[in-house]
C-alpha cells in the first residue's frame, strides 16, 4: 500500500482534534471520506476538514473504492460490528478504545481480521507519545532499579450529566450497554493498556466494583490488585464520585532504588523521577493532535515500513483485565 486512504466511521468529538486532522498531516496518508448517521453533521464535518466525501451509511463508506483503510470512532457497542464489516471488505482497521464491550467481542474482531488477512490496530495512543516513552526509557535504563510495585489512582468528580436520568442526557460513557461499563471502561482501559506496555503482561488480577451513588447504572468505585509476569505487584483505585478538590490522576512505579510518578490524562503534570541522584522532572507536552504519533506507526505498518505497538491482540488485553476485575 503506497498511500493509505482513510475513511472514518463516526466523525464525532474525538475526531475533531485528537485524531481526524492527523490522517492528512502524515506523509502517504489522506482522509478521503467520513460517515455519521446524521448526514447533515457528516457533511458539516467534511466541509470544515476539507474531506471530499461524506456518508450517512457505514456500509457505503466501507465499500467506497477510494477508501483502503477504516478508522472506527463510534462508541464501543458498535466496534465489533463495523470491524467485521471492514474486514469482510478486505480493509485494515484502526479502532477506538476500549476495543469493544468485552473480551469476547475483542476476540471476534481479531478472528474476523485474521481470517480476512487484514491488520487490526487499536487507538491506545499513549504507547507512542513522548511523555510515556520517557517513562519506558527510564525503566529500560533501570533508573529506579528492579521494579517491585505500582499504584494507579484515578479520582474524578462527577459530571453534570451524572445527576440526570439516562433519558435526559447523551453521555454514553455511563450507559453500560453502549460503553461496556461506565467511566471505568473509558478511562481505566487506557491505564491498564499503558502499564502492560511499560511493565509487561499482568498474569493475575482481581477486583471489587460497586455502584455507590446510584446516579447511573454503571459502577462508580472500582478497586483492583494485580501481579505482573515479572513478579511486580500493583493496585488500582478508580473513584468517580469525589469532590473536585480530591481529584487525582497519578501512577507511581516503585523500584528498589527509586520511583517514577506521572499522570495518564494530564501532560501538565511532569514525569517525576526520584532516586539516589535526586529528583528530576521531565516536561513533555502532548502534540496538537494527540493520536498522530500512533497513527504514524499505523501508516508505517500498512506501508510495510515499520510496526505499530498497539494491535488487536494487545488492545484486547485491556478488556480482558477489565472483565476479570468486574467479574471478581
Amino acid at each position: 500500500m503506497d498511500k493509505v486512504k482513510w475513511g472514518i466511521i463516526g466523525c464525532g468529538d474525538v475526531t475533531e482534534v485528537k485524531s481526524g486532522p492527523a490522517f492528512s498531516k502524515i506523509e502517504h496518508s489522506e482522509l478521503v471520506a467520513v460517515m455519521r448517521r446524521n448526514a447533515t453533521k457528516a457533511e458539516d464535518y467534511a466541509k470544515r476538514h476539507k474531506v471530499p466525501k461524506w456518508y450517512a451509511d457505514a456500509g457505503e463508506l466501507i465499500h467506497d473504492p477510494d477508501v483502503n483503510a477504516i478508522y472506527i470512532a463510534t462508541p464501543p457497542n458498535s466496534h465489533a460490528q463495523y470491524t467485521k464489516q471492514a474486514a469482510a471488505a478486505g480493509k485494515p482497521v484502526y479502532v477506538e478504545k476500549p476495543m469493544a464491550l468485552n473480551y469476547a467481542e475483542c476476540n471476534e474482531m481479531i478472528e474476523a481480521c485474521d481470517e480476512a488477512g487484514v491488520p487490526l490496530f487499536v487507538a491506545y495512543y499513549r504507547r507512542a507519545l513522548p511523555y510515556f516513552l520517557k517513562v519506558k526509557e527510564l525503566l529500560g535504563e533501570e533508573a529506579i532499579g528492579k521494579v517491585n510495585s505500582l499504584q494507579i489512582n484515578l479520582l474524578q468528580a462527577p459530571k453534570p450529566d451524572d445527576f440526570k436520568s439516562p433519558d435526559q442526557h447523551n453521555n454514553w460513557r455511563t450507559k453500560p450497554e453502549i460503553s461496556g461499563g461506565g467511566y471505568f471502561h473509558d478511562l481505566a482501559s487506557h491505564q491498564l493498556d499503558l502499564v502492560e506496555f511499560l511493565l509487561g503482561e499482568i498474569k493475575e488480577v482481581s477486583g471489587h466494583a460497586t455502584n455507590q451513588m446510584g446516579w447511573y447504572e454503571a459502577n462508580d468505585v472500582i478497586s483492583a490488585c494485580f501481579k505482573f509476569q515479572n513478579g511486580a505487584t500493583g493496585n488500582g483505585l478508580w473513584n468517580f464520585t469525589v469532590q473536585p478538590e480530591e481529584q487525582k490522576d497519578e501512577i507511581i512505579i516503585i523500584g528498589r532504588e527509586g520511583s517514577i510518578t506521572f499522570s495518564t490524562f494530564n501532560d501538565e503534570n511532569p514525569v517525576i523521577l526520584k532516586n539516589a541522584s535526586g529528583k528530576k522532572e521531565f516536561q513533555l507536552p502532548y502534540p496538537p493532535h494527540v493520536q498522530q504519533p500512533l497513527i504514524q506507526t499505523v501508516v508505517n505498518a500498512l506501508r510495510g515500513k515499520g510496526d505499530c505497538a498497539s494491535t488487536g491482540k494487545s488492545g484486547a488485553r485491556a478488556n480482558l483485565l477489565m472483565d476479570r476485575i468486574l467479574e471478581s
